[in-house]
């Protein structure tokens, strides 16, 4: 799998709302109102990675959620990052 040139990533990040680059990385803050509901939306993340096969790294304080995706066999993102981004957007 291909990784994007640094102008398709910035093109598909203009789709994005709050993403950033960060490296060969895009990342995103999520907050909730409190643990609990931060711990149900990494489940749903998580079963969609699981039918995607294609997981983010995920840090969880308290009532924040810090989702960072990249395609490390790609060594750098690809359409797979941006694809599951979209998806994460629709599960907050």
């Amino acid at each position: 799998m291909e990784h994007l040139s640094i102008k398709e990533i910035y093109d598909r990040l203009a789709e994005l709302e709050g993403w950033e680059l960060t490296g060969n990385e895009i990342t995103k803050e999520f907050n909730f109102d409190n643990h609990k509901e931060a711990v149900e939306f990494v489940q749903k993340v998580g079963e969609e990675a699981e039918r995607k096969h294609h997981h983010p790294d995920i840090f969880i304080k308290y009532n924040k959620v810090t989702l960072t995706l990249t395609t490390h066999d790609a060594n750098g993102l690809t359409h797979e990052d941006f694809k599951l981004a979209k998806i994460i957007e629709q599960l907050v």
